[in-house]
């Protein structure tokens, strides 16, 4: 399995970004997929995340600005982020729980990240 994560880029204040992750390979079964978002010197933090039923959860930075969404017969999840702040800048990646043919059980997937920067 692997997630080929598209979109980064450099924007200004205010601008905005689709940010795309596919999954392709042996995947029988895909659960939550999830955006995460790395600072320079900073932990991974969860940015947003949408379940196989549609529900989604946000992290409070992002609430009101960001929306998480996916494709189920494209493997994908999108994230459109619009009024970017400076302080948005990282490295982004996305995340999913997967379930391959010929197993029973989830596994957790990592994109190879992409870069938002947000400047003027």
């Amino acid at each position: 399995v692997q997630l080929q994560a598209s979109g980064g880029g450099l924007v200004q204040p205010g601008g905005s970004l689709r940010l795309s992750c596919a999954a392709s390979g042996s995947i029988k079964s895909i659960n939550a997929m999830a955006w995460y978002r790395q600072a320079p010197g900073k932990q991974r933090d969860m940015v947003a995340v949408i379940t196989s039923g549609g529900d989604t959860n946000y992290a409070d930075s992002a609430k009101g600005r960001f929306t998480i969404s996916r494709d189920n017969a494209k493997n994908t999840v999108y994230l459109q982020m619009n009024s970017l702040k400076p302080e948005d800048t990282a490295v982004y990646y996305c995340y999913t729980q997967i379930m391959s043919w010929g197993t029973t059980t989830y596994s957790n997937h990592w994109g190879q990240g992409t870069q938002v920067t947000v400047s003027s």
